[in-house]
């Protein structure tokens, strides 16, 4: 059942003050983290239930029409869903090997190159949809590609995480991938049921469904960054040089994977949108729970968190901006191709 424009438009109209009021969320949960750890701790306990909480608000925005793309247009789906997982590990691969050069082989950069491991094989990031609508990019597109990467997750995230990471200290691939149906898969499941059998319901709550993400990545990153406040101030610097490199990165690599087979440039930005935006929630929650001995693994995932979503709403802007351009380009070809037709 399609939305009605008032509720279409309620959603939209609260998923852009969300995505434009976030970031400075995020930057004050941030700071307020680093300055108050001791305050900002008593939400470590609240970490897996938190993101859980969010991957149930992702589930019950899915409808079966999500998942019939994958019928309609199978090949942007398939190029975006293995860009996930082929670009943003291999940049993390590379970017955690920079680490270990700079700051030499020690428990502290270890534990940050194994968090840059983690980022790099999470999954799309939930906001990445949202970046999408205020982008006028495939929307639909965006949310079947975050929903098919989620739905990998269990398989992708600890398999690559193992491979790519393995060397720096032991990672048990099977723990974490039974944390990630936990946390992720069953909670999203959850949220489908409910909305298939309350369909009413949750279109009603569906506006207020972006800033329950909003303040439940909030409430995870002042968890991580409250646990992670030495590693910040011994390593800060270089961590936030390699998540910025790793997230604009992410969006270039992630558009000309998807131009160079052929995606449209809407598809490619949306394409570009997804890379770039990694459930960073996950992969400080993972890292928090399999690396507790070692906080500094949280400390990648904590940080992108906060980036991502700065970075993805100046994206969105340019996006936007440039989005009318494109399509007087693409309707200006389609009326020279019908010219030249009707000319024979």
């Amino acid at each position: 059942m399609s939305k009605s424009p008032k509720k279409q438009s309620a959603e939209d109209r609260s998923a852009l003050v969300a995505v434009t009021v976030f970031p400075l969320i995020i930057i004050v949960a941030f700071a307020f983290a680093f300055f108050s750890p001791k305050q900002a701790s008593v939400l470590g306990p609240w970490v897996t239930i938190l993101l859980g909480i969010i991957m149930f608000g992702m589930g019950l925005t899915l409808t079966p029409g999500d998942f019939k793309l994958i019928a309609k247009r199978p090949i942007p789906v398939v190029i975006g869903v293995i860009a996930q997982y082929i670009i943003m590990p291999g940049l993390a691969f590379a970017l955690s090997k920079i680490i270990i050069l700079v700051m030499g082989s020690t428990d502290v950069s270890n534990a940050i190159a194994v968090g840059v491991v983690l980022v790099g094989c999470a999954p799309g990031g939930t906001s990445s949809n949202v970046v999408s609508y205020l982008s006028k990019a495939d929307v639909a597109l965006s949310v079947t590609m975050t929903s098919i990467s989620t739905l990998l997750a269990p398989i992708m995230t600890p398999l690559l995480t193992s491979w790519l990471a393995g060397s720096y200290m032991p990672i048990n691939g099977k723990a974490m991938a039974l944390s990630i149906v936990q946390v992720v898969l069953l909670p999203i499941i959850a949220g489908v049921v409910i909305r298939l059998l309350a369909h009413n319901l949750v279109e009603m709550a569906l506006p207020i469904l972006p800033w329950i993400s909003t303040f439940g990545i909030a409430g995870v990153l002042l968890a991580v960054v409250s646990g992670s406040v030495n590693a910040i101030k011994s390593a800060g610097l270089i961590v936030f040089v390699v998540v910025i490199t790793h997230n604009l990165c992410g969006y270039a690599l992630g558009f000309w994977f998807s131009r160079v087979l052929g995606v449209s440039v809407r598809g490619s930005r949306t394409t570009s949108i997804e890379v770039g935006m990694q459930n960073s929630g996950l992969a400080a929650q993972l890292a928090t729970v399999h690396f507790a001995t070692q906080p500094a693994t949280a400390l990648p995932g904590a940080i992108f968190s906060t980036w991502h979503n700065i970075s993805g709403a100046l994206l969105a802007m340019y996006y936007r901006r440039t989005a009318a351009t494109h399509q007087d380009e693409v309707d200006a070809k389609a009326r020279a191709t019908r010219d030249a037709k009707a000319s024979k």
